[in-house]
């Protein structure tokens, strides 16, 4: 705590004026974000460039944070709230940068009042209110269906109704019931399906509770797509009208078929 108190008081850097070769090599080592439109990409590049001005990002340790770790951090956390508007990440500003996984102290006290402590080995958090705790090696390591940085941006979103429940606001042509039925619904079928030993598409970890399967399934709306609709297509719609993107139409070489 006292850590990030620290890092998070410092003052953050002016606004970064992208280098267009520095945003065409990072795009281009983001293979999700292949195909997307001139006005999209422009849109995209303006936001990151307002994300890296208002929010404060740090590197933990004797971790240095150079513009490419900055800009690939940014970029991959504006790209959920492009047609959301900033605004959707307004309350909170710090984003702390670890080289690697980072250990965290957990705390529980159990049915009989006994305290059981632990440390935890994490690539990445999200604080409600507070800051967005990353690994690099982890957000420089995205692939199909794993995205640390989106993961953890998405629970940022969720938090948006003020419970980390998987259940941000729903999309404008949604009712709440409907909202709930589809995200609850796809997220019981995913942890029967692992009851039953069956195979699943995307990361298990999404079966911890209904908010990680959120964070889980927005990685894969935004980084295996095609899978996702084939996989579930009530949620990959529900997904497409929340996040007002349709990332599946995206020409992209390591999108599965």
């Amino acid at each position: 705590m006292g850590l990030l108190r620290r890092l998070l008081r410092r003052p953050s850097p002016p606004r970064l004026a992208i280098p267009p070769a520095l945003w065409q090599e990072t795009v281009a080592g983001l293979q999700f974000l292949n195909g997307m439109s001139t006005e999209d990409d422009a849109a995209l590049l303006s936001m990151t460039s307002e994300f890296l001005r208002v929010k404060a990002m740090h590197g933990a340790g004797e971790f240095e944070l150079t513009d490419r770790v900055r800009v690939a951090i940014a970029v991959q956390a504006c790209l959920p709230i492009l047609h959301l508007g900033l605004a959707s990440y307004a309350g909170w500003s710090g984003i702390v940068v670890y080289s690697g996984p980072f250990q965290v102290r957990r705390e529980e006290t159990d049915e009989f009042g006994v305290v059981h402590e632990w440390e935890e080995e994490l690539a990445g958090e999200s604080w409600e209110g507070g800051p967005v705790i990353l690994s690099w090696d982890d957000a420089d390591a995205a692939e199909p269906g794993f995205n640390v940085v989106i993961h953890e941006f998405a629970h940022k979103l969720d938090l948006l109704s003020e419970s980390a429940d998987g259940l941000p606001p729903p999309p404008a042509g949604y009712a709440l019931e409907g909202w709930r039925r589809t995200i609850s619904g796809s997220y019981k079928a995913f942890c029967r399906a692992l009851d039953r030993g069956d195979p699943v598409p995307f990361d298990e970890y999404g079966a911890e509770d209904i908010g990680e399967y959120f964070a889980v399934m927005t990685e894969a709306f935004f980084t295996d797509p095609r899978r996702l609709r084939r996989h579930d297509l009530p949620l990959y719609k529900a997904l497409r009208a929340f996040y007002r993107q349709d990332p599946a139409v995206r020409p992209a070489l390591r999108f599965s078929p």
